[in-house]
């Protein structure tokens, strides 16, 4: 039988049972009082490991982060991916897509700037962070699916522009000036740049 279709062993089944209780735990306290109030310890004692069996699992306090925060930021893209099949426009069909991240992003104002230092600054040769990268260029690619529609534009355009309306992405949910703004008032502001920067 090839190894691909065997079922998982039992080591494996409480390898992942592990990471699901640790992502659990992870995901409830960091929502409940953000990453910065949280201990590895409480989360240890959540998930009910030990804190080294937890370290096993992530290293950092910011890496669970990016554990918890990847899944979260994988749906908001599937969910923007399908807003946008629905919007006629060019500028609509890629706000559809930056809408669920920029959502997700707000839920948590400090997880979620974390998280953008996280991924930037990290080490992208750790999983988590190199799968975080990983979302941003899906991000990238799915924005310039969008921007392909307008003919204009072209494969080379879409391209450069895709990463262009990342980074205004980004500077508009990490900069500090923005800490306090809403997922609403980000959008507006992510909108008026890349309006600007779409073929008239």
């Amino acid at each position: 039988m090839p190894r691909a279709s065997q079922p998982a062993g039992r080591r494996e089944r409480n390898k992942q049972l592990k990471l699901d209780r640790i992502t659990a735990a992870a995901r409830e306290l960091f929502a409940e009082r953000g990453v910065d109030e949280v201990t590895t310890q409480e989360i240890a004692d959540k998930a009910d490991i030990g804190t080294g069996t937890l370290f096993l699992y992530a290293k950092t306090k910011g890496e669970l982060l990016l554990l918890v925060q990847n899944s979260l930021y994988t749906e908001a893209l599937e969910q923007g991916r399908v807003d946008a099949l629905l919007a006629a426009a060019v500028l609509g069909a890629v706000m559809a897509i930056v809408r669920p991240v920029v959502v997700c992003n707000r839920a948590h104002v400090g997880n979620g700037r974390v998280y953008l230092r996280e991924m930037v600054f990290g080490d992208p040769t750790e999983p988590r962070h190199r799968e975080a990268l990983i979302i941003t260029a899906r991000t990238e690619e799915a924005v310039a699916a969008v921007l392909r529609r307008d003919e204009r534009i072209g494969e080379e355009g879409a391209a450069t522009l895709a990463r262009v309306v990342s980074a205004v992405l980004f500077l508009a949910m990490a900069a500090s000036v923005n800490a306090a703004a809403s997922a609403d008032e980000i959008l507006r502001d992510v909108r008026g740049q890349v309006a600007a920067l779409l073929p008239r």
